[in-house]
């Protein structure tokens, strides 16, 4: 069973100053034509420079109609690359996920996490070794500032359906963003099938060790996105 190592407020991050919000979570699938067009629109709220402008600002203001947007239309800029590696090195990355890190490690983890995120803004992964680091140095006002902004970018993503069947099926512009997410609401990885014409489906195990059935992720965007930068790999 495959489990990446998140360390986060209880067993559930999705939630703010304490209360668990995905049941009052409105589920909506996204209309990624009309994001796209707000997202490159400089006369709209949603305008791609300004949203992720005010995300870098490190505040908590921003809610989860303008991470919807800030998200999902992340395809539609030049930089995405869904299939980047981490700029985190394995030895630190390694280091990040014992349960206890040294000064000298938290450190290390800091630097090549935030390295790492200048680099690709929606690596959850490195956002949770961040967290974790910056916890375990006593930065809790700076822990607290991305884990307002990994709690959002996780309910951005739930927001977008039930996950429960293709008509429903989550968003996510990483591929790593789906087992984030899983391991987040408690639950073991333990297959994952891709399938045409862009889902993917992955089975789940609830930490006793049960079959509990699985969860569908649409990756159309990615792929599309990916293919027309990378023409060669169709």
């Amino acid at each position: 069973m495959k489990r990446i190592f998140l360390i986060l407020f209880g067993v559930l991050a999705i939630s703010v100053y304490g209360q668990d919000i995905l049941p009052q979570l409105k589920r909506e699938k996204p209309d990624m034509d009309k994001i796209k067009k707000e997202t490159q629109d400089p006369s709209s709220k949603y305008y791609y420079p300004r949203l992720m402008e005010e995300y870098l600002k490190n505040d908590t203001l921003m809610k989860l109609d303008k991470f919807r947007h800030l998200y999902l239309g992340y395809v539609f800029q030049e930089d995405y690359t869904p299939y980047r590696s981490s700029e985190h090195p394995l030895r630190f990355s390694l280091a990040a996920e014992k349960e206890k890190l040294s000064r000298q490690e938290c450190d290390s983890v800091i630097i090549y996490a935030l390295k790492a995120l200048d680099d690709n803004p929606f690596d959850l992964k490195e956002m949770t070794l961040l967290i974790n680091a910056y916890r375990e140095k006593g930065k809790v006002n700076l822990a607290n500032i991305w884990q307002y902004k990994l709690n959002y970018l996780l309910m951005t993503i739930v927001s977008t359906g039930t996950g429960l069947d293709e008509d429903n099926a989550w968003y996510v512009i990483e591929p790593q963003h789906e087992y984030v997410l899983l391991n987040m609401m408690n639950y073991f990885v333990d297959d994952h099938v891709f399938y045409d014409p862009y889902y993917e489906y992955i089975t789940v195990k609830d930490p006793s060790g049960r079959d509990v059935g699985g969860f569908y992720f649409n990756i159309k965007n990615l792929l599309e996105e990916y293919y027309r930068k990378h023409p060669d790999e169709l």
